[in-house]
């Protein structure tokens, strides 16, 4: 599976430069990765993506704009076409879909992310995914055990999440979501933990999509993954989604000599009581375990169950046997599941896709506390 990653917003393209550093050599999912925003400084300080892809836009705003989420919808809008024609410097006419990164709670993000996935729907007829981050509430307010990212509190970020993600509606096919606020440990700032937050996600997203870059394995898959099965499971009509996932350290064998010379090979050999463990360990902790954006698992439409690690711990039958305790913790039908052999792994992980999540009560308190969107006055 090949996707074309674009980040948008400072939040955002430091999400999409992490998931450029996780993505992984051997089954890699990333063709291209850009990044957009009208921070020069915060472009000039990513690492992994190249400098030929970041772009800063609006100039005529100076660097940011202080949460006005207006002013960033005009400037997006008024931009977007010179977005995409960065878009065409990579390989857009190969991927099997977009992956969009931002966080909702900016105006650069907010405001650019759903007009650039129009367009590049109109542009490419094919599948855009939005991973999204939610601000946390100690973001919202002044505090001075706990300031909002970058030590300055964001009284706009909740209204410009909900804000965003209505304007998303219809337009993105999927948004995978993250909760900053879950996220965080007691007494952290969103600016302290911001580099773990987003390895956390990104490291998700990529066991995720990763195990459908088959093509670029040379272990195959028992049950393979491919980008038609991810979206059948997440959809076109805007669902709303949410990862978990969980791993467990086992013990491998290289099957080489003592000296790793490799002279006295043989296949690993693995007991299947221990394998079955490690699988179903880990299936629990990414069904049970925190998910990206917390929700009833029940309320899931469709889902789907990933397990990778060393070839001769994915035991087949603690697979089938996580399928059917993904489905009948869902209730739902539409579950799809598959292995991602890693040859040179250390552990075994598990990912679960829950697509259709909601409601979801973190959305809905931010909801609570936003005014209706006045229809009449947006445009879509």
């Amino acid at each position: 599976m090949h996707l074309e990653v674009i980040g948008v917003g400072g939040a955002g393209c430091r999400i999409a430069d992490t998931l450029r550093a996780v993505d992984p050599d051997d089954h890699s999912f990333v063709g291209d990765a850009f990044a957009f925003d009208t921070d020069g400084e915060d472009v000039t300080a990513l690492s992994t993506i190249p400098e030929t892809h970041r772009h800063r836009y609006g100039q005529a705003v100076g660097n940011g704009l202080d949460g006005n989420l207006q002013r960033g919808r005009t400037v997006g809008e008024e931009h977007v076409n010179e977005l995409s024609r960065q878009v065409d410097d990579g390989r857009p006419s190969v991927a099997d879909a977009f992956l969009v990164s931002v966080g909702l709670g900016g105006a650069t993000g907010g405001g650019t992310v759903a007009p650039l996935v129009s367009d590049l729907k109109t542009l490419y007829d094919k599948p855009v995914y939005v991973l999204a981050t939610i601000p946390a509430d100690r973001e919202f307010e002044p505090s001075a055990d706990a300031p909002g990212q970058g030590g300055d509190p964001r009284p706009l970020a909740a209204e410009n999440a909900i804000r965003s993600l209505e304007r998303l509606d219809g337009l993105a096919d999927a948004i995978i979501c993250f909760d900053n606020d879950a996220w965080l440990r007691t007494g952290e700032t969103v600016a302290d933990a911001r580099d773990r937050l987003n390895r956390e996600f990104a490291t998700r997203v990529a066991a995720l999509f990763a195990a459908a870059a088959g093509e670029n394995t040379s272990t195959e898959a028992e049950t393979v993954i491919d980008a038609n099965d991810v979206g059948r499971i997440l959809g076109s009509e805007t669902a709303i989604a949410t990862l978990g996932y969980g791993t467990q350290q086992v013990e491998t064998d290289d099957g080489g000599s003592r000296f790793g010379l490799g002279l006295f090979s043989s296949e690993p050999s693995v007991d299947t009581s221990t394998a079955i463990s490690a699988v179903e360990t880990s299936i629990q902790k990414a069904l049970h375990g925190k998910l990206t954006l917390e929700c009833e698992r029940s309320n899931a439409d469709r889902a789907m169950l990933v397990v990778g690690g060393p070839p001769a711990w994915l035991n087949r039958q603690a697979i089938a046997d996580g399928r059917s305790v993904l489905e009948s913790t869902t209730g739902s039908a539409g579950i799809l599941s598959g292995d991602a052999p890693r040859p040179d792994g250390d552990s075994v992980f598990a990912v679960v896709l829950l697509a259709g999540a909601e409601p979801a009560d973190r959305l809905e308190t931010l909801r609570s506390g936003t005014r209706p969107l006045d229809r009449s006055r947006t445009e879509r």
